[in-house]
């Protein structure tokens, strides 16, 4: 019986206008990937963490365990969750 790997905590920061967050979301499903979804334009707390976290204002912004994607990364995104 193969054990299963436990995926890492994701949290995506994204933006509601953000054509890339709709893309890193679906992508997300699509792999059937948890992750808790961060509107920073409504919560300028998280946006204020995403920022000090990476340095970079962008969306999205994809936080992987402790490692944060800039962009929507797919290859970096695999490799993080172990998709490759």
């Amino acid at each position: 019986m193969a054990t299963e790997k436990k995926q890492p905590r994701v949290v995506l920061f994204t933006t509601p206008t953000c054509k890339y967050c709709r893309t890193a979301k679906a992508y997300l499903r699509q792999q059937n990937i948890k992750f808790k979804d961060v509107d920073i334009s409504r919560d300028q707390t998280a946006a204020r963490d995403m920022v000090k976290r990476s340095g970079q204002q962008g969306v999205p912004q994809i936080l992987i365990g402790s490692k944060i994607v800039v962009g929507f990364d797919r290859p970096k995104i695999d490799k993080l969750l172990g998709l490759d």
